[in-house]
Parts: C-alpha cells; sequence; structure tokens
C-alpha cells in the first residue's frame, strides 16, 4: 500500500485532463496537417512576429531543443521563415509565410471549437474558478521547482 491513494493525488487528475485536452486538440488540428506544438507555434508566431525560437519555447511550454525541432519541421514545410536578426546575427527571427498563416487559422478555428466545447459544460462562475484553482496549482508547483 502507498502512502496517498492514487486517487487522491490531484496530479493524476490534472494529467488525466492534460491528455483528454491534448487528444481533443490533436484530433481537431490533424485537417490543418499540423500537431499541437506546431499549432501552438504558429499561433504565438501570428501574434509575436519575429520571437526567437527561445522566447517561443517558454511561451509554449517547451525546451528549446524540443522548439528547434518543431521549427525545423515547420520550416521545412514552408510554413514559417527564419531570418537573421538585423542586429543580432545569430538570433533568428522567425515568422509565419501566407501558408503558414493559413495553416494557423484553419487549426486555430478547430482547437477554439475544443476549448468552446470545454468551457460550455461549465457555467461562468465555475469557469473562473477552475481557472483560478488551476493558477494555485501551478503556483504551488512552481514554487517547488
Amino acid at each position: 500500500m502507498t502512502s496517498m491513494p492514487v486517487e487522491e493525488r490531484i496530479g493524476s487528475h490534472v494529467k488525466r485532463a492534460e491528455q483528454a485536452l491534448l487528444g481533443a486538440k490533436n484530433a481537431a488540428v490533424k485537417p490543418a496537417a499540423v500537431t499541437v506544438p506546431q499549432y501552438a507555434a504558429l499561433l504565438w508566431l501570428s501574434e509575436k512576429p519575429g520571437i526567437s525560437a527561445a522566447a517561443l519555447a517558454r511561451l509554449c511550454g517547451v525546451t528549446p531543443p524540443t522548439m528547434n525541432t518543431v521549427l525545423k519541421n515547420l520550416q521545412e514545410r514552408g510554413l514559417i521563415e527564419r531570418t537573421p536578426h538585423e542586429l543580432h546575427r545569430n538570433v533568428l527571427e522567425t515568422r509565419l509565410t501566407d501558408e503558414g498563416r493559413s495553416a494557423m487559422e484553419m487549426a486555430d478555428a478547430a482547437a477554439v471549437s475544443v476549448e468552446r466545447r470545454l468551457a460550455a459544460a461549465f457555467t461562468a462562475q465555475e469557469r473562473e474558478q477552475l481557472i483560478g484553482l488551476l493558477g494555485r496549482c501551478a503556483r504551488v508547483l512552481d514554487d517547488l521547482r
């Protein structure tokens, strides 16, 4: 017997919800021919054109090596372009191509439908409470690092 029953472990429930969300979003963005990590990168690039790979990795919650792989795949498919920064030649600025913007918009419409369906399962008060509780979880866990 363990010192804490599995069903009482909040982390297990958070992980299950995360896996379900990732699965639903993967299915939703598949017609746009992107993965969820690729979609996240495209979405942030639409908001912050020219952002560095390191900053993009932080926003997407992945490691810099993972983001470099994501960006390499997107670049090979012609969805992004990377050019040297005019002042810092070792920094590559990343921007969406027209094709990348189209893929992002298609994937975003599908991802938003997942988010709306999830949100509809809760009242406005429950959504606000859930967001607050998840934020508290993140703060506690960040403090443990």
